[in-house]
């Protein structure tokens, strides 16, 4: 008996060959079509975007994307998802888009990809500057929250040569860790100064570098309350020691 629809079990050592055609191409497959409807460098990004943080109104989506994204690219964008049924505007209480069911069943793939990245891509040592957000996001999901202090602590970062520039995370026990781009201006006797450089920042935001090695060996120097200073290597997740040596 033949069927069309017929796929090889993988143990049999045999690649599916729908969406192959004689000639050994691949013809227009549903990857394909997933490539050409959501490969630009913003759909997935606006997809992520409403996935994480809920319905967002166009303004918000125009001033949180990471990177420059102007608003004729992000109308258009949003057009199209709307018109893949990825996206829909709601208008109650007020107007902003949201994923519907088809763009949720994104966000898993998007997770992995993510992983992906993290563990397998070069830094990006430009970004730190250009998406500050994206680095603060990362050392957040590093935070050991049952390990933090019970009232909050502010971590003030700054780059060696940018001194100028300056990023915020507080942190709280039991509490999700936030970063800001505008000092929180909580309780100055709470802050904690680190001053770092750009590789030393990624390398504790994206979990291959050690908090305390960093301090000893100098790459990040801490200022502060001493009892908070010599805790924040605890706040943090330890980095496993294969890690070290990638």
């Amino acid at each position: 008996m033949t069927s069309s629809n017929f796929e090889p079990h993988p143990a049999a050592g045999r690649w599916d060959t729908r969406g192959v055609d004689a000639s050994g191409s691949a013809g227009y497959c549903s990857f394909t079509k997933a490539i050409e409807h959501l490969g630009d460098r913003w759909s997935l990004l606006v997809v992520r975007q409403l996935g994480i943080l809920g319905p967002q109104g166009f303004n918000d989506l125009a001033t949180g994307l990471p990177g420059r994204i102007s608003r004729s690219v992000l109308a258009d964008r949003l057009r199209r998802l709307e018109m893949l049924g990825v996206v829909s505007r709601c208008e109650d209480p007020h107007p902003a888009y949201r994923l519907t069911d088809v763009g949720l069943g994104l966000m898993a793939p998007l997770g992995a990809l993510r992983t992906w990245a993290e563990t397998w891509l070069p830094d990006d040592p430009a970004m730190v500057e250009r998406d500050p957000d994206v680095v603060l996001g990362w050392l957040a999901r590093r935070v050991e929250r049952a390990h933090c202090p019970a009232r909050p602590v502010v971590l003030e970062f700054r780059l060696h040569h940018r001194c100028d520039r300056r990023y915020w995370l507080v942190v709280q026990r039991g509490a999700q860790p936030y970063g800001c781009l505008t000092d929180p201006l909580l309780d100055p006797a709470r802050y904690v100064y680190l001053e770092s450089s750009i590789p030393a920042l990624l390398a504790l935001a994206r979990g291959r570098g050690d908090w305390s090695r960093a301090v000893r060996d100098g790459s990040v120097t801490a200022a502060g309350d001493p009892a908070l200073v010599s805790r924040v290597g605890d706040w943090f997740r330890p980095v496993p020691e294969r890690s070290h040596t990638r």
